[in-house]
């Protein structure tokens, strides 16, 4: 393996840990989280992802070649229901997976962290430099999500949801290993040679990563304060 793409691999590991290590998600996983919680992670969450194929697209506009869009292409096909295998749009799935749960996006307002993930989501993915939008959907988005998703599926299957209701979550869950296959093999050539891209990769990766950190810090602090959160899971 390149040094490079050794390093990055070396620093995924760590990203993943601290993500998972957050109180949020072991109370998940211990099914100690409260509805309420579950219920404002699912609306920010969805505030948050709404914006997932314009990520991709800002990033991809950064990209060093018409190979490597190409190579993601069949990434932003899939998020937007329009793959042979991908009949249904991400934000779909996502919409009716709020509908089972008796929530809803209208009229939502983000949380300040929610606001600063999604800022920092664009920031990264607009920069010219094609190692911070790859550090940013790489390192700080797809790596996290086998293990954020596994802990949410804990939490809300302990409070009644049934595997039907999280098709958004399995979905992603199933399918992101050719993902992260494909966004492995691009950061490879970005970074070929380029110690300075993989530096800037890993730095872009810890700003996400600790942006979610907050994002799930600020979840716990609004049900702390009582925040009304409107309806119940079904």
């Amino acid at each position: 393996m390149d040094g490079q793409v050794a390093r990055l691999e070396a620093a995924k590991k760590l990203l993943i840990e601290m993500t998972g290590s957050h109180s949020f998600l072991v109370r998940c996983r211990q099914e100690a989280v409260s509805p309420d919680e579950l219920k404002l992670y699912l609306v920010q969450q969805g505030l948050y992802d709404q914006y997932l194929t314009r990520y991709l697209c800002a990033m991809m506009s950064n990209l060093p070649s018409n190979e490597a869009v190409q190579t993601l292409a069949g990434n932003l096909l899939r998020e937007l229901g329009l793959a042979p295998n991908r009949p249904k749009a991400h934000h779909v799935m996502y919409r009716e997976m709020l509908e089972r749960c008796s929530l809803t996006l209208e009229g939502a307002a983000a949380l300040p962290a929610t606001q600063q993930l999604i800022d920092t989501m664009f920031k990264a993915c607009r920069d010219p430099n094609p190692a911070s939008g790859l550090g940013a959907i790489c390192l700080g988005s797809e790596s996290l999500v086998p293990t954020i998703y596994r802990d949410i599926i804990a939490g809300l299957t302990a409070h009644g949801a049934q595997p039907e209701d999280l098709e958004f979550f399995q979905v992603h869950m199933d399918g992101d290993e050719a993902h992260a296959h494909t966004l492995r093999d691009l950061t490879a050539e970005v970074v070929s040679g380029r110690p300075d891209r993989t530096d800037k990769m890993l730095q872009v990766g810890q700003q996400l990563v600790s942006a979610r950190l907050d994002f799930f810090s600020a979840i716990e602090a609004a049900c702390e304060r009582q925040q009304p959160v409107e309806l119940t899971l079904v």
